[in-house]
């Protein structure tokens, strides 16, 4: 029996240590994109000129895709120290649960966030429960099949509501924000085809200070008509951010926008602004980030220098901080 070669000894040791060194790369990136990254809560803070001239600041904190489950404990710990801004006005933008059990804990955890004004809109994770999904429909490989396990819902918009939230779901209503008149109007979530955008068709108006649409998924098709209608300012979640993400930026929405808008401002149709959230959560069966910390935005709206809406410019280099968690 021949003997191997010093050279073939070699290349097996090479081949070897290759492969366990990969093998620990993925396991140190899976260590730390599902036990460091994802809990590695941030607030996004943006400023933009907005409101007529001469007006006050008006601050709206977003928050979007908590994907609850009880027990999550950091997650909830940052929620409630998000009353501590004190926001002007909140948005919410659905899939807030991925539990049955988890409304107490979205209730408990936003707190006094629910005694200020605020508006929201549901998510399919709201409705429906997440479960194991295969990953190659959303690089566009077959088509995506959706949950149909019920979800508490209505507790959790009767929650909302009996504490001041405005249910926006193809709804039209009137906010009074720190003295201003803010309009809100929502569509339920489009990725799921529940949006019915024709029960709050109509001019937005000039009678009102702000025109805020609601949205959970920003697909162009709703984006597109909030425009249309002479809205200013649209929010919605649903991309994650991107979620699994390369240094470069995010490899896909999960939705009908482009990747430079997958989380952040950015300007849409002839006058609209576009807030996508980057979202606080994950799937349970899919709970890693890369590159994507967990976020919500506190956005301040400030009056437009020099009186026209075209010399206002939508920041794109906005600030993120984190905020210490308890012990």
């Amino acid at each position: 029996m021949q003997r191997p070669t010093r050279k073939t000894r070699s290349s097996t040791q090479s081949a070897t240590r290759a492969a366990a060194l990969v093998a620990g790369a993925v396991v140190a990136g899976t260590a730390y994109a599902s036990g460091w990254e994802r809990n590695n809560f941030a607030l996004r803070r943006q400023s933009l000129p907005l409101l007529a001239p001469g007006s006050e600041p008006l601050t709206i904190l977003h928050i979007s895709d908590l994907h609850m489950m009880p027990g999550q404990r950091r997650k909830q710990q940052f929620l409630t120290s998000l009353a501590a801004l004190e926001p002007d006005l909140v948005i919410n933008t659905g899939d807030n649960l991925s539990s049955e059990r988890a409304v107490p804990s979205v209730v408990q955890a936003l707190g006094p966030l629910l005694g200020r004004p605020g508006a929201f809109v549901f998510g399919s994770n709201d409705y429906y429960a997440p479960v194991p999904k295969n990953p190659l429909p959303y690089i566009g490989i077959g088509r995506k099949k959706h949950s149909s396990i019920p979800l508490p819902w209505r507790d959790l918009r009767a929650a909302f509501a009996e504490r001041g939230w405005v249910d926006a779901t193809h709804r039209r209503a009137e906010i009074n924000v720190d003295g201003r008149r803010v309009l809100v109007a929502g569509v339920d979530d489009p990725h799921i085809g529940r949006d019915h955008y024709d029960e709050i068709a109509g001019p937005a108006g000039p009678a009102f200070d702000l025109r805020i649409g609601l949205a959970h998924t920003p697909e162009p098709r709703v984006l597109d008509r909030f425009d249309a209608d002479g809205y200013d300012l649209v929010f919605a979640g649903h991309t994650h951010g991107g979620q699994l993400c390369l240094p470069t930026g995010a490899i896909v929405t999960n939705c009908g926008i482009d990747r430079s808008r997958v989380q952040g401002l950015s300007a849409w149709g002839r006058n609209l602004i576009l807030h996508v959230s980057a979202g606080l959560g994950t799937s349970p069966f899919v709970p890693v980030r890369t590159f994507c910390r967990p976020e919500a935005t506190l956005l301040e709206l400030i009056a437009v220098p020099g009186g026209g809406d075209d010399d206002a410019e939508v920041p794109v280099t906005p600030l993120q901080e984190r905020i210490p968690q308890p012990a």
